[in-house]
């Protein structure tokens, strides 16, 4: 059973792996979040859903006057709460948001809606919260991706053993219980009353190539990235990105 301080400090711990296919696919992630949230322009209130470790609390308390963050897991609000007093911690199911909470300029969902089992529901109540023209930044693996699969794999009994001592780091089961395709998250999108304006992808993972193909290994999943990215087999790439608009 994974504990509220063993994911804040498997998240932090990602960004600077020894690994350079696993530090990369999250420094690519982080790296594109925060340009959205930059791109999105200064704003008076933002909201992350699902805030973690609060990697990206520096970028949203950079553009906007006022930041809050909800989650179920007190652990998670308390870890923000001790490193950014100034963010507004709300301890709620974002499914239900509580009532009064925003509206706001933009809501970060980034890695979030694969553990919850009700995504659509997940965002229409990002939607209530949202000013109308609001903006939603939303990140989540796709389904059938390798990293996916293999993560699967992983944690087998007597697998995850060996997999911990080939990263000599924090390795722990994600719980990704809702995994969706990008047709898939893209209908639930429109279905909550938000426009797609930009999607993106990226996160290509190779087994054994990550684990033991040191930087060589990684230019060559790199090279595979952008050929997959636009191809058919783009659902090879690990993580979905996108900035829409709340209709209205």
């Amino acid at each position: 059973m994974r504990t509220p301080d063993e994911l804040v400090a498997l998240q932090e711990t990602l960004y600077t792996s020894r690994n350079p296919t696993r530090r990369w696919l999250h420094v690519t992630r982080r790296e594109w979040v925060e340009a959205a949230i930059a791109d999105a322009g200064a704003g008076e209130a933002a909201l992350e859903v699902g805030p973690g470790s609060g990697v990206y609390m520096p970028a949203l308390r950079a553009a906007f006057t006022e930041v809050a963050a909800i989650d179920v897991e007190p652990a998670h609000l308390e870890h923000v709460a001790d490193r950014y007093p100034d963010v507004h911690t709300v301890l709620g199911d974002v499914t239900a948001p509580p009532d009064g909470l925003g509206p706001f300029d933009l809501i970060l969902c980034s890695e979030v809606v694969e553990h919850i089992p009700d995504s659509a529901a997940a965002l229409r109540g990002i939607a209530s919260m949202l000013s109308p023209g609001g903006t939603l930044i939303l990140s989540t693996p796709q389904r059938y991706s390798p990293l996916e699969v293999a993560s699967k794999v992983a944690f087998l009994p007597g697998i995850v053993s060996l997999v911990r001592a080939v990263y000599r780091e924090p390795v722990l089961e994600q719980g990704h219980i809702n995994l969706m395709t990008r047709e898939t998250v893209r209908r639930q999108i429109r279905a909550a009353g938000f426009r797609v304006e930009r999607e993106f992808l990226s996160g290509m993972y190779l087994p054994f190539v990550a684990e033991f193909g040191g930087r060589p290994g990684l230019r060559l999943e790199q090279a595979l990235e952008r050929l997959l990215r636009g191809s058919p087999l783009s659902w090879l790439l690990w993580t979905q990105y996108y900035v829409a608009k709340r209709a209205g």
